[in-house]
């Protein structure tokens, strides 16, 4: 068998840990897939001699440093689960300068500044795989880049965030608002103590930007995701959602649209009102699941978990023998591809089907006053319905108004004059539907 490959491991989290032990306890499983030993030569972290759970006291705790510098250009590959901007661009930038194959699970990091490594990687002839970037355990980043490289995609429509995912269904199932959803999340270890990067859909467009760049060959960072988190959706909209057939999921969208004549992609993420029918509405937990349309292939749904140590780390070795095959026997994997150059289509320019939940004077006349601005603005009224619990005694009636398909500019003008209308008391909320 050839001399081992050394392998240089930057953070040691609960991802970076685990697949430390897995490198470890299944070597000789690795070594037979891969052609050669996989020898982890460090660990880089901040503080050498900080106690570690599961390292600590274990044959792993010599291999820990605070040179990451120095290690990764020894090694022949590097798996970064840092996370942040710097220094991990810095370390993988020159760890591809010394030669080595890169494997990253630094979502954010690929969708800011994703082309500068790229680059980097084609001009030293490495590797640089990221499948763990966006949705854990789950395989969809290879799918998207190589089993569908024949294909057309037309839409990705994903729930790519396990946090909000939980927040969102334990509010359905037990009614929970966002905020006792959320510390529930934080206290079962599915959220952060400052949990701002999922509820606010930080996370989420992270992952749309790398999507939409695989699913369209087009460079999509992410300043181009239109992004809007969970905060303002409370228990009563998850209560009008099961009324009228939908779940309220935060969705990953990228799709192909033509606005104007002019052809390109719409990249957004936000709470959307899912048809109970569609496989997303029925996604429950911490899970993900990314639903592809394409072409020829039609739909396909990919699902499991989204985050955890265990499931990461699968998605980080799968990564790892990939590339260190390709050390072993020659060769490299997919570049990246950035040839269709279609244009970022503007967020206002996206079509959907909404929900408008209003509270209105509870008087004749008054639909027709609502309808007309609808109408003004070129907004169609595919149903309305009105609360059974609303009416005379309190002067107040609470209509719901699906929309038949219209952009978002329009429904934003609509809404807007919906509330300088005197028989309007209140936007109570708007939600997109999708998936219908």
């Amino acid at each position: 068998m050839p001399a081992p490959l050394k392998v240089a491991l930057l953070g040691c989290g609960v991802v970076g840990t685990e697949v430390a032990h897995r490198l470890v306890t299944h070597a000789d499983e690795l070594a037979a897939r891969v052609g050669a030993p996989l020898e982890i030569v460090g660990i880089a972290v901040r503080d050498a001699a900080s106690p570690r759970e599961g390292v600590t006291g274990t044959s792993l705790e010599p291999l820990l440093t605070t040179d990451a510098s120095a290690l990764v250009r020894g090694a022949d590959a590097v798996v970064e689960v840092m996370g942040g901007i710097e220094p991990a661009r810095t370390l993988i930038l020159q760890a591809i300068e010394a030669g080595a194959s890169v494997v990253t699970a630094n979502k954010a990091l690929l969708a800011s500044d994703g082309p500068t490594l790229y680059k980097a990687a084609d001009a030293a002839g490495v590797d640089l795989y990221f499948e763990a970037a966006v949705a854990g355990a789950i395989p969809i980043v290879r799918p998207v880049r190589e089993s569908l490289a024949g294909d057309q995609v037309q839409r990705v429509l994903g729930i790519v965030n396990g946090t909000t995912n939980y927040v969102l269904d334990r509010m359905a199932t037990d009614g929970l608002e966002l905020e006792q959803a959320v510390k529930e999340a934080q206290a079962l270890g599915y959220a952060e103590a400052d949990p701002t990067a999922d509820v606010e859909g930080y996370d989420a467009a992270a992952k749309a930007a790398i999507l939409a760049s695989l699913a369209f060959h087009t460079r999509v960072s992410l300043d181009d995701v239109a992004r809007e988190g969970i905060t303002g959706v409370t228990a009563a909209d998850v209560a009008w959602a099961q009324r009228t057939g939908h779940a309220i999921k935060l969705l990953a969208i990228a799709e192909r649209n033509v606005r104007d004549d002019v052809a390109g992609i719409q990249v957004r993420v936000h709470p959307a009102l899912v048809p109970l029918e569609h496989p997303l509405a029925g996604v429950r937990g911490a899970f993900n699941a990314v639903f592809v349309e394409a072409e020829a292939a039609g739909e396909l749904m990919f699902y499991g978990r989204g985050a955890g140590g265990a499931p990461t780390s699968s998605a980080v070795l799968g990564d790892l023998v990939s590339v260190a095959r390709h050390r072993v026997l020659g060769g490299r994997g997919p570049v990246e591809s950035s040839y269709a150059d279609l244009p970022v289509l503007p967020a206002e320019a996206a079509c959907t089907r909404f929900q408008v939940r209003l509270d209105v004077d509870d008087r004749p006349g008054v639909l027709a006053q609502v309808a007309h601005v609808l109408a003004e603005h070129d907004v169609s009224i595919e149903a309305v319905r009105q609360s059974a619990d609303a009416g005379a005694a309190t002067g107040v009636a609470r209509l719901l108004i699906t929309t038949h398909t219209a952009r978002e500019s329009a429904l934003a003008a609509t809404v807007a004059a919906l509330t300088d209308l005197d028989v309007v008391r209140d936007v109570v909320s708007v939600l997109r539907v999708e998936g219908a």
